[in-house]
């Protein structure tokens, strides 16, 4: 990367877009508020505020909510299956789970299939090859089914379908010859594992994203090229970035588009901050992310649940839960103070937005207890109005009986504990002891709770980078090209022909060559002890897969059994082209006192706390507790006992008293 060359990442997020633009070195941001009927809008929008000249631009990277979104309204393309005989039902037989084990009334949400959009072939595929074959009266039969339903996409699932494709082929090709405009998803090339509830999930996740975002991405890119800019990059789920093309061919790796970006974000920083074991904070105005990071290495995931919809991919290992800046305040029916999931988001937005939002929200117990300034100017257009909030507070502690200061300091614990039990969830039941790892706060409002939440969870350490309310978008810019593959391989360790394991392994990079330009490979695999339903993934590059597995088994489960046999399910390979990481160094510089102070609440006790300016702090300075550090794009609030200092990286260390 030159000195003149320019990298963006523009992420959008529930309330608001944000852009890093990395020139050289040096990084700028902006940060405008979220147009959710049109996400574009908003893109071209932060574009628009980055000073820039369009053929400088060597790449842009784009972290969309589109295909979350289109899971959580349901309003995605109307899909069709196409199954093999007797299995029609799959999708909503599913696990036989229920969401909530206690509550009987609860539904599992509606497959996004119905039932009378399912269609069959006679046809079957067994474990050594076709026991019936398919054929072309079938094919035509239920492409003539296909039309009438005038559906907009298609999944194509087979019962053995990742092993013998040829099935799913051709009636791939027969659905594209006679329906053009029809978006077709293989599951043999979607998701080539075994399993068939997971396989018909994902695949048909796919096909019901696919049309939608497709025609965002397509409009977003002449948008783009019109100003003169390349073609954008799409973060996918995994953390690496990829064409156009290849994300509308897999709308369903896209889910977690907006929240691993803030991950790859997080790794770097912290990183270059000498922190390699770190739980990720990051909290928005819709909700919050949290994920693990180990030994520098970004935790991924191929089993995970989004809005009730089983996608097995490749996927940062994040968590989410529905508290953010925007999360609603309300009482529950047993008059107990509850926060979100609802969220006001950036439109009508919290009450102290003034934009028609009544209700009280986290931002506004922040402002109320003086986190935030009365009058602070968000997204360059929003005035934060602490009366608004005064009286949205006023009217949720009427309701249990609570002043407007017992209901603000209300909300901010409901919120926090809710957000601490996120992070209990990726590192206790993971395996992993918080009190080991560093805290990287970031979002619009996550280095605002974080001291709190080390706290709970008695973590010693807290990383604010310099631009976190805008990391997301700096992990995009810096993302790598990555593209996934994987390829079933059932074999037990002890009987493998390491021969056809390596052939296995070099024709999914062969698949990565034709994709990428030169790019690097990882080796992995899914392994478990047989008999075990589910599997742990593991390095495959030249390490014991065995002690690998072992390894992974006993930090997750606290055991391993010695006598059992250890199978091989899938290879996997990652193949990437790295991108250029820019150097985070700060000159070091005299230390500047605040730049004024502010009334502010900690624990029920007012307090008058110094407030600081992080633009005009460098790197050596030191700060103690309690104190205001206000980012371009966020606040930081240093609780009492904790010290802060800018370390060479450019990033705010916070340490509590006593460790």
């Amino acid at each position: 990367m030159t000195a003149d060359e320019v990298r963006l990442g523009v992420d959008v997020g529930g309330t608001f877009t944000d852009l890093v633009l990395i020139r050289g070195g040096h990084i700028e941001t902006a940060k405008v508020p979220s147009t959710q009927e049109d996400q574009s809008i908003g893109v071209m929008q932060a574009v628009a505020m980055a000073d820039i000249e369009a053929g400088a631009v060597s790449a842009l990277a784009h972290g969309m909510t589109v295909a979350t979104n289109a899971l959580l309204e349901r309003n995605g393309a109307r899909t069709a299956l196409i199954t093999t005989e007797g299995f029609r039902d799959v999708v909503e037989i599913g696990r036989q789970n229920r969401p909530s084990l206690y509550q009987l009334d609860v539904d599992r949400p509606p497959a996004l299939v119905p039932r009378e959009l399912r269609f069959v072939v006679r046809e079957r595929m067994g474990p050594h090859g076709p026991i019936e074959v398919l054929t072309d009266s079938e094919i035509d039969r239920v492409v003539e089914q296909l039309k009438r339903a005038a559906v907009e996409s298609v999944a194509v699932c087979l019962l053995f379908g990742y092993l013998y494709p040829e099935h799913e082929d051709r009636i791939g090709s027969a659905l594209r010859a006679a329906l053009p405009s029809v978006h077709v998803s293989l599951s043999s090339d979607v998701l080539p594992e075994f399993r068939e509830f997971e396989r018909f999930s994902t695949t048909i996740a796919d096909a019901y994203l696919g049309p939608r975002t497709a025609r965002y991405l397509g409009s977003l890119a002449k948008e783009i090229q019109a100003a003169g800019m390349p073609p954008p990059l799409v973060m996918q789920s995994s953390g690496g970035v990829v064409d156009i093309a290849a994300a509308v061919s897999r709308a369903a790796s896209c889910v977690l588009s907006g929240p691993a970006g803030g991950v790859v974000g997080a790794a770097q920083v912290a990183g270059s901050s000498g922190f390699t074991d770190l739980l990720t904070f990051d909290m928005g105005g819709t909700s919050t992310d949290v994920a693990p990071i180990i030994g520098g290495r970004i935790e991924t995931t191929t089993s995970a649940v989004v809005a009730g919809v089983p996608i097995k991919m490749p996927m940062v290992d994040v968590h989410t839960v529905s508290a953010g800046g925007g999360s609603v305040a309300w009482v529950d029916s047993g008059g107990a103070l509850r926060v979100g999931p609802q969220s006001a988001g950036a439109d009508p937005g919290p009450a102290c937005y003034e934009r028609g939002g009544e209700d009280a929200t986290v931002t506004d117990a922040n402002l109320w207890l003086g986190y935030l300034e009365d009058g602070a100017v968000l997204g360059g257009e929003i005035v934060l109005n602490k009366e608004a909030s005064s009286a949205a507070l006023e009217r949720l502690g009427n309701q249990v009986g609570m002043d407007p200061l017992e209901a603000a300091l209300g909300v901010v614990q409901v919120a926090n504990s809710e957000m601490a039990r996120a992070l209990r969830v990726i590192s206790v039941e993971r395996g992993f002891d918080p009190r080991e790892f560093a805290l990287v706060a970031f979002g619009g409002a996550g280095p605002m709770h974080a001291c709190s939440l080390a706290e709970d969870l008695s973590m010693p350490i807290v990383l604010v980078p310099k631009v976190s309310g805008v990391l997301s978008a700096l992990g995009l810019a810096i993302s790598d090209v990555r593209r996934d593959y994987v390829a079933p391989f059932l074999a037990r360790l002890d009987d493998i022909d390491y021969e056809e394991l390596e052939k296995g392994f070099v024709r999914l990079e062969e698949a990565g060559h034709g994709d990428l330009d030169q790019p690097v490979f990882t080796r992995r695999a899914d392994l478990r002890y047989a008999g075990q339903s589910f599997e742990l993934t593991v390095d495959a590059d030249g390490s014991s897969l065995a002690a690998g597995f072992e390894s992974a088994h006993e930090r997750r489960y606290g055991y391993t059994l010695d006598a059992a046999a250890i199978e091989v399910v899938n290879l996997r390979v990652v193949a990437t082209v790295l991108a250029d990481r820019p150097s985070f160094v700060e000159a070091p510089t005299e230390a500047m006192g605040p730049s004024g102070s502010r009334n502010a609440n900690f624990d029920g006790e007012w307090m008058d706390v110094p407030v600081f300016k992080r633009t005009a702090m460098g790197a050596g300075m030191v700060l103690q507790g309690p104190a205001l550090i206000e980012f371009p794009e966020s606040t930081c609030v240093v609780r009492p006992r904790w010290e802060g200092t800018i370390d060479d990286s450019d990033t705010l260390v916070l340490e509590r008293a006593g460790g």
